[in-house]
């Protein structure tokens, strides 16, 4: 799994045939994933779905029941103490000392890192707080910290060394709109210095916003996974004919080789559109409709969101705002 001779073209993460079980209940099944080094990869699917395991067992924080995995090139959990200084991570939600400062934990957290320079521990310390909008807040107690400044501060945590990779297992999760935006730009910014983000969410507005690639997961299967222009070319384009000759045109595109499955009450008929060589564009669909005295109100190509396309693969709903 990588290329040790070649780094760059690793993928940041990999797994083959992941599977984690709890007894009977398989949580991960046969996992197949490929985090291109460089992305901004969203790790969709409702709750419940597997994400969270299936990044405790990449991290080495969860056996594998069966298996393999690759983090930075390198096989997990064996090479775990080589790869681990190189990745950040915030995963189910932070956990710090009450009584201690914001700045308070992040030094003590520091100082257990071996591979952390003392020397420059306060500055980091600082400019890690005021990245994630916490400068006001340093010496204030965690246990007066609201959910989003503590999502905060386990971010400004994972950001307290260069990391190659980041983890981050819902980060907005508590942030109120403002502090989204500012998760999304910091994302964007680390992305543009080359880390690689890999961001779990159950939020689709937000995955589609930060993220170049995605992948989702149901009932602990991966479904899908590829680029967002990827994802969005493999669901159902429609046309949609607004007229008041609904039957004649919805026979027309029938003799174009469409199938008209919806009418509306406003006197509309929609139709899927096929894609290839041999599929009607849509000019020429308008020019059957007018040559077969269709009086067309409205025309329009229709194609599928991602909403539509990931409640058509996981059978569910997604959160589409905080």
């Amino acid at each position: 799994m990588g290329d040790p001779e070649n780094p760059a073209t690793e993928l940041a993460i990999e797994t083959r045939g992941l599977t984690k079980r709890f007894g009977h209940q398989t949580a991960v099944n046969a996992v197949d994933l490929a985090v291109p080094r460089g992305s901004v990869f969203g790790f969709l699917g409702p709750n419940g779905s597997g994400k969270t395991t299936t990044i405790r067992v990449a991290l080495g924080l969860a056996a594998a029941t069966s298996g393999q995995v690759s983090v930075l090139g390198q096989e997990m959990p064996r090479r775990l103490k080589d790869v681990l200084p190189r990745v950040g991570a915030l995963v189910e939600g932070p956990g710090f000392y009450p009584f201690l400062s914001g700045a308070a934990n992040l030094n003590r957290l520091d100082s257990a890192d071996r591979y952390a320079p003392s020397a420059t521990r306060r500055a980091r310390v600082s400019e890690a707080l005021d990245r994630v909008g916490l400068g006001h807040a340093a010496g204030k107690k965690v246990g007066a910290y609201s959910l989003g400044m503590k999502q905060r501060l386990g971010l400004a945590n994972a950001l307290l060394v260069p990391r190659e990779l980041l983890v981050l297992d819902e980060p907005t999760n508590g942030l109120d709109p403002q502090g989204t935006r500012e998760v999304r730009n910091l994302v964007r910014s680390l992305a543009a210095e080359g880390t690689t983000i890999f961001v779990s969410s159950h939020l689709l507005a937000e995955v589609e916003q930060m993220c170049t690639h995605v992948a989702v997961m149901s009932v602990g299967s991966l479904v899908a996974q590829g680029t967002l222009d990827e994802l969005r070319r493999a669901g159902q384009t429609t046309v949609r004919v607004q007229t008041p000759d609904v039957g004649a045109a919805a026979r027309v595109l029938a003799r174009l080789g469409l199938e008209p499955n919806q009418t509306e009450d406003g006197g509309a008929v929609r139709a899927p559109l096929a894609v290839g060589a041999e599929a009607p564009a849509p000019e020429e669909i308008v020019a059957a409709l007018v040559a077969a005295d269709v009086r067309v109100r409205g025309f329009h190509v229709d194609e599928a969101s991602l909403e539509d396309r990931f409640v058509a693969l996981t059978g569910e709903g997604f959160d589409i705002a905080q």
